[in-house]
């Protein structure tokens, strides 16, 4: 929308965090809660300014976006005040949406439904229903108009009786709001400059207030400390899993299942318990993840398993592959179509080709190999030296017998066959047999060593 300016009210430290991070930037799920809010902002408004206070250079360096306009607020004063610093770099003939930093899961609809209302009146506000309202300012009407908004501290007992509060959150034509900002006094318990008291300006100056109710607390609800942010983030979590169950995900146990990112995902997925995505991840058609699994930026295919407590991260798993349980995929990791990475094997920085087993307690890394390898148990590529990496490579229908060591840099040949226990340290020519073992032997006069 044009000619709209968002002020993000984001100058408060945050004491009840117990944190040395300002409690904007508290995380829920995969982005700060200054972020939930700036994504809602910038999709809306042609302007955005954030007001920040105590931890401003922690905050700004966090965020480092060269659309946002940063402005101080040295002394806390009150909200009234926080609007105030920004109202000098926004024109009289705009209009004006005040949000606030740690109010993570306010929705673009919601806020949509505000400006048009202000966009009517000129004087629009948020307002929430409370079954305990304690603590919170409350709306006062008559004649189902509003009248007023009195803080707690402030209220008298009927005014304490009502449910319906503010929830700070309003928008303003400009001009009207830093006419307003200009009157407002701190005689009030707090001695602050409470945002609020515009309404009671406006309603003076025989404004109408318009107005949106929230459809629920959550929407609104603020974050004060480690609790609330916990409370949110379950929010959040099953607001997610209800929208991916919607469009047709399996979720075995939605409360259990946590995005802390973007998941895209063809038909008949399914996700058992306990599951963790972060980053960007997709899935393809009739894939399924087992319990107790992390996968983090990573492209899976159509048809793909992968089986208990096994993580994923920045690699790609081709179709109809199997993967764990116990697997470690890391970055780098191309898993080829129907290949099988087994309990406890690590792959790293290496490509797995078409229909290769790799089924049991083997770490395989800097590797290219081909399609139809079989790798045995216990096999390791020694791509270290100490000081730097080096690439192992082998070729199409390799047998790796199991316990083997690959000294890189060394190629394995097509079709060959390592035997088990062998330590290769050169290349090995296709279509042969290789190990390298000491003839087995009996020392008679070897005594086992007896503790001390």
């Amino acid at each position: 929308m044009n000619n709209i300016n968002a002020i993000i009210l984001a100058a408060g430290k945050g004491t009840r965090m117990n944190s040395t991070k300002p409690k904007v930037l508290q995380v829920l799920s995969d982005k700060t809660l200054l972020e939930h809010v700036l994504m809602q902002a910038q999709a809306l408004c042609s302007q955005v300014f954030v007001v920040v206070g105590l931890g401003s250079e922690q905050v700004c360096q966090a965020l480092d976006d060269d659309s946002i306009n940063w402005v101080e607020q040295s002394e806390q004063l009150g909200t009234g005040h926080a609007v105030q610093q920004a109202t000098p770099y926004i024109n009289d003939d705009s209009i004006s949406l005040v949000l606030y930093g740690d109010v993570p899961l306010i929705r673009q609809s919601t806020l949509k439904d505000l400006i048009t209302q202000a966009q009517k009146s000129g004087v629009a506000l948020l307002s929430v229903m409370l079954d305990n309202p304690a603590g919170y300012g409350r709306i006062i009407r008559k004649d189902n108009q509003i009248q007023a908004i009195v803080e707690q501290k402030d209220a008298n007992t009927e005014q304490l009786m009502i449910c319906e509060v503010n929830t700070g959150i309003m928008v303003l034509d400009s001009g009207l709001l830093k006419a307003y900002l200009g009157n407002l006094n701190a005689n009030n318990a707090q001695g602050e400059f409470y945002l609020t008291d515009i309404i009671a300006m406006a309603v003076k100056d025989g404004k109408t207030i318009a107005s949106v109710i929230a459809e629920n607390d959550s929407e609104v609800a603020g974050v004060n400390d480690k609790v609330q942010l916990a409370e949110l983030e379950r929010v959040f979590q099953k607001n997610q899993a209800n929208q991916f169950m919607q469009q047709g995900l399996t979720l075995k146990d939605p409360a259990r299942f946590d995005c802390r990112g973007t998941l895209n995902f063809g038909q008949n997925c399914e996700v058992d318990v306990n599951v963790v995505v972060e980053g960007d991840v997709s899935l393809g058609d009739n894939t399924t993840i087992a319990p107790n699994c992390i996968i983090k930026n990573a492209k899976i295919g159509t048809n793909v398993v992968i089986l208990p407590n096994s993580v994923i991260e920045d690699a790609i798993i081709g179709d109809g592959a199997s993967i764990g349980p116990f697997a470690r995929i890391r970055p780098e990791a191309h898993i080829g179509e129907s290949a099988k990475i087994g309990n406890f094997v690590e792959v790293k920085k290496s490509t797995i080709g078409k229909g290769s087993k790799i089924s049991h307690l083997s770490y395989v890394g800097d590797t290219i190999m081909g399609e139809g390898v079989n790798i045995g148990a216990g096999v390791i590529t020694c791509n270290y030296d100490g000081v730097n990496k080096h690439q192992t490579t082998i070729e199409d229908g390799v047998f790796v017998g199991s316990d083997t060591q690959f000294i890189a840099p060394v190629t394995i040949g097509k079709n060959a066959t390592i035997g088990a226990g062998s330590t290769i340290a050169k290349d090995v020519p296709g279509g042969k047999l290789s190990l390298s073992r000491t003839k087995q032997a009996v020392l008679k006069n070897w005594k086992k060593p007896i503790k001390k």
